[in-house]
């Protein structure tokens, strides 16, 4: 008898954040030696990496499809930092309007063929500081404390995850509903 392996991709799903605040974020980002920043774009997490049978990837695509014709662009405002330590040592820029339409998304995209559990309780939010020593968490959470800024949430992307820390795009689906 042959074992079945199954092929998979590690996807994840996220909001991403307009210019030219996405990439003013970036670059303080990596200003704060967070090499991650220089491949992952501003964004707001709907999906954290997630493993997926690549045989189910065009169900994931057809779900997404359909969470992206239910729910409709919203106001978000990005305002204040936030962190997480002592849990995690993240810094990042709070979600001041926008969170419950966040959280439905996160919902609705999680429903789908990536049903999983979360390692912690969702809270929208965009990193901006990550497993980062304490002097420069306690600096990154300081300098961005005055951070705002408002756009309208229109659209989310699939993204691929090669193991590189990469994140590629697969897809991007707007909010028509």
């Amino acid at each position: 008898m042959t074992a079945r392996v199954e092929q998979s991709l590690t996807v994840g799903v996220a909001l991403p954040i307009p210019e030219p605040w996405g990439e003013q974020l970036r670059q303080v980002r990596l200003g704060f030696g967070e090499e991650r920043a220089a491949h992952i774009p501003t964004h707001v997490t709907l999906l954290p990496p997630t493993q997926v049978a690549v045989d189910r990837c065009a169900d994931l695509e057809e779900h997404l499809a359909g969470v992206a014709e239910r729910h409709a662009a919203f106001p978000m405002v990005l305002r204040g930092t936030g962190t997480f330590r002592p849990v995690s040592d993240v810094v990042y820029i709070q979600v001041a309007n926008g969170v419950a339409p966040c959280e439905e998304l996160e919902r609705a995209v999680r429903e789908g063929p990536v049903s999983r559990e979360l390692q912690f309780p969702y809270h929208p939010h965009v990193t901006v500081a990550h497993d980062m020593e304490s002097a420069t968490l306690d600096r990154a959470f300081e300098e961005l404390s005055s951070f705002h800024c408002e756009f309208t949430a229109d659209r989310f992307t699939l993204y691929v995850h090669d193991g590189d820390e990469v994140w590629r795009t697969l897809r991007r689906f707007q909010l028509t509903g």
